[in-house]
């Protein structure tokens, strides 16, 4: 339909235009017709706007519509903290940033400072100016024989089918243009995650597609095909994610194609559904030992995991296996229960999983508490769009960020909510080649690409105006919150951080440490009361 409606103003272009030159009654009609039908004609040959491109004329009231839906919308203007709706605010910020046009306001401050809730930085007397390199941080503990270094901020897990191909040349190729990694999400490698020559993370999920046996299993010859390749630069092995933790991935029927069946190893005309858990491992012990196995196969790139924390007695676990057999992950990835997806049930997405903040910090806390805080690196992921997001999840335990939200709007996503339908208008996430077509990936690449340099910058002058020469000195008690219309407390004050080695001696645990620590067992992710339990009942 969109093809035969842009055909009817081409021909209805030239109709005009021919028939003005022959029949003289035809000119005034031209008058009127001739400038709408060249107006949908310029928006099918532009390249810039997705949506004009894919709608021509009808577009544009989707851009009127814009402009004076903030005023009688409250829904789109809320402020983000704890979670509330992604507001107009944070989309005009990457739109402004992936287009590079102005993104200063006028009028000062646009949120009220006495509302509980607010956040913000100290800045100093003294500011300095810290350098691009420090935008940086390796990735590679002593048993990586090749450490990575990542950009502070980098593109979050979106797969192949969830996203459509141009979708991900573009993510790609503005990585590489940008100097930051492209995470495959668990759809595995495609061409297209390669084509461009960004750096890639690959992400493997519980259906271990890309390295899948025909019964579902995980296969070490595919691993090691597809690890071999230069652009691969870590490997990430998905437990679970914000938006559905617990429950398998998901790709409707009607976003697969033959290619990505192919890729996925899996057959056409069904919903792919991903299982909810591992088959590679039932323990923490063997966990981690196939992190080491998949580092071993890998030719020495750094390998991690990405949970959503749930029982805090697991994560506990994993960190007592990792003592125990001596191999540690170079990263955990920890995405809050606020992250997104293409597709997840209602309840999973809004009740299930902890949110970022409080995750992250347990997380930094267990691993500083085990003595493992300096072989493991920590990446926080979760509605990370500005560049205050990026200092403040950086002072409370992140090494790096990622973004997918931030992305996606560079890339021209306009929240239509319809990335499980295969109707995206902004046609990143169909595989409906009409709406494929209105996205150029050249064109795309070049907004990524800004969006994260001009995020880091604001980031890096941020920590520069709080007189810290590197993110790397960023701390708890940097970031400030007004939790009530009279009261200030930073984040220090709000949390409980530990010593390092704090939960080495179990005689000793700190309160809040206590449960989770004493009931973790590195040989099983059951706590010791439930395997008590379990035996009582057998």
């Amino acid at each position: 339909m969109r093809q035969i409606f842009r055909y009817v103003l081409a021909i209805t272009t030239v109709f005009y235009a021919v028939a003005a030159l022959v029949w003289p009654p035809a000119l005034w009609s031209l008058v009127v017709v001739g400038p709408v039908a060249a107006l949908g004609l310029r928006d099918y040959l532009q390249k810039k706007h997705t949506i004009l491109r894919n709608f021509p004329l009808v577009g544009h009231f989707r851009y009127l519509l814009e402009e004076i839906r903030p005023e009688i919308n409250q829904y789109f203007i809320e402020s983000n903290i704890d979670g509330a709706p992604f507001n107009r605010e944070q989309r005009s910020l990457v739109y402004q940033r992936a287009k590079r046009v102005r993104d200063t306001i006028p009028f000062g401050t646009q949120r009220d400072v006495y509302e509980t809730g607010y956040e913000w930085v100290d800045h100093s007397i003294m500011p300095r100016h810290p350098g691009e390199s420090e935008m940086r941080v390796t990735i590679g503990g002593p048993d990586c024989s090749q450490p990575y270094s990542a950009s502070r901020l980098n593109i979050s897990a979106m797969s192949y089918g969830a996203l459509n191909a141009r979708a991900v040349r573009a993510l790609n190729m503005g990585a590489e243009r940008g100097g930051f990694y492209h995470n495959t999400g668990e759809g595995g490698v495609a061409e297209h995650h390669l084509r461009h020559g960004g750096d890639v993370v690959w992400q493997i999920g519980t259906g271990y597609f890309g390295c899948r046996t025909p019964d579902g299993r995980f296969d070490e010859g595919a691993f090691v095909a597809r690890a071999s390749h230069t652009n691969v630069k870590m490997i990430e092995v998905k437990l679970s994610q914000g938006a559905k933790p617990g429950h398998g991935g998901i790709l409707p029927a009607a976003k697969l194609t033959r290619e990505i069946a192919a890729i996925r190893g899996v057959p056409m005309g069904a919903d792919v559904l991903s299982p909810p858990g591992h088959t590679a491992f039932s323990t923490p012990v063997e966990l981690v030992t196939f992190l080491g196995r998949l580092r071993e196969l890998s030719g020495g790139k750094p390998v991690g995991f990405k949970l959503c924390v749930g029982k805090r007695h697991e994560f506990a676990a994993i960190c007592k296996a990792m003592l125990k057999t001596g191999v540690a992950p170079d990263f955990v990835t920890v995405d809050g229960g606020e992250g997104g997806t293409g597709a997840a049930p209602v309840e999973f997405s809004n009740s299930v999983g902890c949110p970022l903040r409080e995750a992250l910090i347990f997380v930094h806390n267990a691993l500083v508490g085990f003595g493992l805080r300096d072989r493991v690196k920590v990446i926080a992921s979760g509605k990370i769009v500005s560049g205050f997001d990026v200092v403040a999840r950086l002072a409370i335990g992140a090494d790096a960020c990622n973004s997918a939200r931030g992305m996606m709007l560079a890339l021209g996503c306009i929240q239509a909510l319809r990335c499980n339908s295969n109707t995206c208008p902004a046609g990143i996430t169909t595989n409906d080649p009409d709406l494929m077509e209105g996205l150029d990936v050249e064109d795309k690449a070049g907004r990524v690409a800004s969006y994260h340099h001009e995020t880091l910058k604001s980031a890096r002058e941020i920590v520069g105006a709080m007189g810290l020469a590197s993110p790397a000195e960023l701390r708890p008690w940097h970031v400030m919150r007004r939790t009530s219309p009279t009261e200030v407390k930073h984040y220090g004050e709000l949390f409980e951080f530990l010593a390092p080695g704090a939960l080495l001696d179990e005689g000793r645990l700190p309160g809040s440490f206590a449960r989770a620590v004493a009931s973790a067992t590195p040989d099983s992710f059951l706590s010791k009361e439930e395997l008590a339990e379990k035996r009582r009942v057998a």
